[in-house]
């Protein structure tokens, strides 16, 4: 398991205001779209069997981390190489369990590739995602999360889509998703300990995806290596005390003057959850946080089909 040394974060207010110049400038409130580097128009397509490599981070989420590697080893890809890089810090006792239980694991077609942080760099996901985008060697690069899981021939299908594709940013037109599960759950307590475990996909909802958010960012090798993941945007590169907002997301697309290319790719979980496990600070806090979650997914899910 590889390490990444930590780096010293500025003061709290200064990265605050380098925030805020972020996300104006994103929103189009400040025109400085100069000041960042510009991608290429056009890229290589890639043929014959690719290689992807599947970029994703685990903080007290091996619960569902499971489901996400239990899907490679379960479903194998035949006609793409993958290469699973997994971000998480050791003082997380339960994701390395569950990393070196997979490690153990040995899957036709699938590298194992767990890259160990300090916690402070793990909770500004844009680094991990830097860090994967600048040295990878993939033809493709899917930066995702850990509660995304890729059923029987998604990744197959994946690779017969990306046949030449010259796009900068491609995402799945779909995800089938769970509502919000409660910590009791029996999904989420089938995967308490280090195992392979299935996902049946029978009582999920499908939402259609109107442009590549944070889990599904299919991202051009080429690109990655050129532009990283907000490389340029050093509020994106710097470590946090705790879990920040994944603005990094929104800001990616923007840098590459992209919102994705929709693309068919069936078989695309997403395992919901009440509680999220970044989430810190006192018990009143969690308990709000999530409410106000389960009152904006609602909202959201209201129109999907079942």
């Amino acid at each position: 398991m590889q390490a990444i040394s930590a780096r010293v974060a500025p003061q709290r207010w200064y990265r605050g205001i380098q925030g805020q110049l972020a996300r104006l400038a994103v929103s189009g409130v400040l025109p400085i779209r100069w000041a960042y580097p510009k991608p290429q128009k056009e890229y290589a397509g890639k043929t014959g069997k690719l290689h992807l490599e599947i970029v994703s981070h685990c903080w007290q989420y091996a619960h569902l981390q499971a489901y996400q590697l239990s899907s490679l080893a379960q479903y194998a890809p035949k006609d793409i190489s993958v290469t699973m890089t997994v971000y998480y810090s050791e003082e997380d006792d339960k994701s390395s369990e569950l990393l070196e239980f997979f490690a153990q694991q040995k899957v036709e077609n699938v590298q194992w590739q767990w890259r160990a942080m300090p916690k402070e760099q793990l909770f500004r996901r844009g680094i991990g995602r830097n860090h994967a985008a600048l040295n990878s060697n993939a033809d493709w690069v899917w930066f995702t999360d850990c509660d995304v899981v890729f059923h029987e021939g998604a990744l197959d299908k994946l690779a017969a889509e990306l046949q030449g594709c010259r796009e900068p940013l491609v995402y799945p037109h779909e995800e089938r998703v769970t509502s919000l599960l409660a910590e009791d759950d029996p999904l989420l307590q089938k995967a308490a300990k280090p195992q392979v475990v299935s996902l049946d996909g029978t009582e999920f909802i499908t939402k259609t995806l109107t442009k590549a958010t944070g889990p599904m960012q299919i991202t051009h090798g080429d690109v990655a290596r050129e532009m990283g993941y907000c490389a340029a945007m050093s509020v994106y590169q710097t470590p946090a005390e705790s879990w920040q907002k994944c603005y990094e997301d929104r800001a990616f697309r923007w840098l590459l003057k992209s919102q994705g290319k929709a693309i068919t790719v069936p078989g695309v979980y997403r395992i919901r959850h009440i509680f999220k496990g970044r989430y810190t600070g006192s018990q009143t806090n969690t308990s709000v946080r999530s409410a106000i979650r389960q009152i904006q997914t609602w909202w959201r899910d209201r129109k999907d089909k079942a």
